[in-house]
């Protein structure tokens, strides 16, 4: 009886390897092994898709030769044009900062002057590789126009008034007539303020930046109303500086920062790099003039900041070791753009640091470690 049943399972054991020899009760695990390989080429096409599309903004900016910045020609200590007709200024520096990083050329920009009502659609559109217009960042902007990258310039919505209008602090200016720009984060807390204060005003609405200080500067309404540092720039353009007040505080946060537009992960993780290697540069001591000195540092952080040692994320972002170098080198740390424009012997004019000096002085300028 036993042998019957070893001879029995030996028949259907035989059996069973000549079906499946044949084909038969083996076509599922055939089928699956194509899926896999099928799953497998797929997969593969998809990553090599994603690698060659996720960084198009650098694909583009390698294969033009420049980066197209969003800036402006018209406000002094930012974005303006010196007497040779160049244009200079803290935020152009910041552009002028990704192209020594990315391209070894920090004259290797173009400048699109931009007037308010265009940056959020020239960012949407990637008509330009960074906005760098002393813009505020804000949610809905964030959410809509593109990504804020690293606040560079803390800053706050104040008043710039007539001395001759008696209007000497907030509570004077019930009643004011405030010139302003259009659409524009300041038209919003201009009309927040008074709504808020109770107070009465008289909005004069203008779209271009130059036609508002103009009509200002001519007596057409009290007050002028922007960013302080804005304000400080304008004044120092005006006939006689000394006849207008600028008003102690700020009505808002006006937190200002390069932006790029969405949708390209790698680009915006160089813009803040970069960004974050200047201010970095101004804590570790690395200056314009001795950045070549300092790669031969026995400080650690300086060897990291400058490519000498290890991979501070230059690999993944496609960058040279020595991008970070190479942007110090053009333009110089945080605190030296600031100071060639708005330092004790600025090219523009004179503006306390105060919130813009480094956190270990008391300010608010911080970036996480290179490493």
């Amino acid at each position: 009886m036993f042998q019957k049943k070893n001879i029995l399972f030996a028949i259907l054991a035989i059996f069973a390897l000549t079906l499946a020899a044949c084909g038969g009760g083996g076509g599922a695990p055939a089928d699956t092994n194509e899926d896999t390989a099928a799953e497998e080429t797929m997969d593969d096409h998809d990553m090599d898709s994603m690698d060659e599309s996720n960084t198009p903004i650098l694909d583009r900016v390698l294969e033009r030769g420049k980066v197209i910045c969003g800036g402006r020609t018209d406000l002094t200590g930012f974005g303006y044009l010196d007497a040779d007709g160049k244009n200079i200024g803290f935020d152009i520096d910041l552009c002028r900062a990704v192209a020594a990083a990315v391209l070894g050329d920090a004259n290797a920009i173009e400048v699109v002057p931009l007037d308010a009502a265009d940056r959020g659609p020239a960012l949407q559109t990637a008509e330009v590789d960074i906005l760098s217009r002393n813009v505020t960042w804000t949610s809905s902007r964030d959410a809509q126009w593109g990504n804020f990258t690293v606040v560079m310039f803390y800053d706050g919505q104040g008043f710039l008034a007539h001395k001759e209008a008696g209007i000497n602090t907030f509570d004077d200016m019930e009643g004011a007539s405030v010139c302003v720009g259009s659409g524009t984060t300041t038209e919003q807390n201009l009309a927040d303020f008074f709504r808020q204060t109770g107070m009465q005003y008289e909005a004069v609405v203008f779209s271009d930046a130059g036609e508002v200080y103009g009509a200002y500067e001519d007596g057409r309404c009290d007050v002028v109303t922007s960013d302080l540092s804005q304000l400080a720039a304008k004044r120092s353009e005006f006939a006689d500086p000394d006849a207008h007040l600028i008003l102690p505080g700020a009505i808002s946060k006006e937190p200002l920062t390069p932006a790029v537009p969405h949708g390209d992960d790698v680009w915006f993780d160089i813009v803040k790099n970069v960004m974050y290697g200047l201010i970095n540069a101004e804590e570790l001591g690395v200056t314009q003039a001795n950045v070549e000195e300092m790669k031969s540092s026995e400080n650690i952080n300086v060897q990291r900041l400058l490519g000498q040692e290890g991979d501070w994320g230059y690999g993944d972002l496609g960058l040279a070791p020595e991008a970070l170098a190479n942007a110090i080198a053009a333009v110089g740390n945080y605190g030296e753009i600031y100071d060639r424009y708005m330092g004790p012997d600025g090219l523009a004019f004179t503006l306390p640091r105060n919130l813009n000096d480094l956190w270990s002085n008391g300010g608010l300028i911080y970036a996480p470690p290179v490493k």
